[in-house]
């Protein structure tokens, strides 16, 4: 049981900022058990402030709860404890600094999350994808994190045709910069 712990929260924080369903993960641990197991391991991991498995944005509850989880760690160094890429290499592999920053984002806004209670989650439709949804008191936000140029993107714009959110924005490259983004008073968007 340990052992499977340890595994589970070694492979989410390696994954963080990702979608990943708990069938794949099996697959990839040693004594795995089931999904129930993995679940309920996720959410003593969340309980304990160190990963959590993000749901889908979705109107209907069973829906969201069937989700594939998005797994995110509360604190980004664990993601880059369990990198195989040096910072100094991630930083000039795109792909991998994608990751890196969309799981800064992510730790930010889950640690936000259980300060300042809202949720969390986040939202794909086939290709259309938004990285995090905020929700508070019916208030939703949109966020999508960008370490390219890109100033928009189809997911973006899809959802909010969809789901007229009170507020979407691109933090990174092309929008709000990752700085202003992390110093500013979380609240003020909702």
């Amino acid at each position: 049981m340990e052992k499977l712990l340890r595994q589970t929260f070694e492979l989410g924080a390696a994954y963080s900022g990702e979608i990943l369903s708990l069938n794949k993960m099996l697959g990839s641990l040693q004594d795995a058990g089931n999904t129930v197991t993995l679940a309920s391991y996720i959410n003593l991991l969340n309980e304990s402030g160190l990963l959590c498995g993000l749901q889908k944005h979705s109107i209907d509850i069973a829906r969201r709860r069937a989700s594939i989880p998005k797994l995110q760690v509360y604190n980004n160094a664990l993601k880059m404890v369990y990198s195989p890429l040096a910072f100094e290499a991630a930083l000039v592999d795109r792909k991998s600094w994608g990751r890196i920053v969309e799981s800064c984002i992510g730790a930010y806004l889950v640690s936000q999350a259980f300060v300042h209670r809202f949720e969390v989650f986040y939202w794909r439709e086939r290709d259309d994808e938004v990285d995090f949804i905020l929700r508070k008191k019916g208030s939703v936000i949109a966020i999508e994190v960008k370490s390219n140029a890109e100033k928009k993107t189809a997911g973006l714009e899809k959802f909010k045709q969809l789901f007229q959110p009170k507020n979407a924005f691109i933090v990174g490259d092309g929008g709000i910069s990752i700085k202003d983004f992390l110093s500013m008073d979380i609240r003020k968007l909702f």
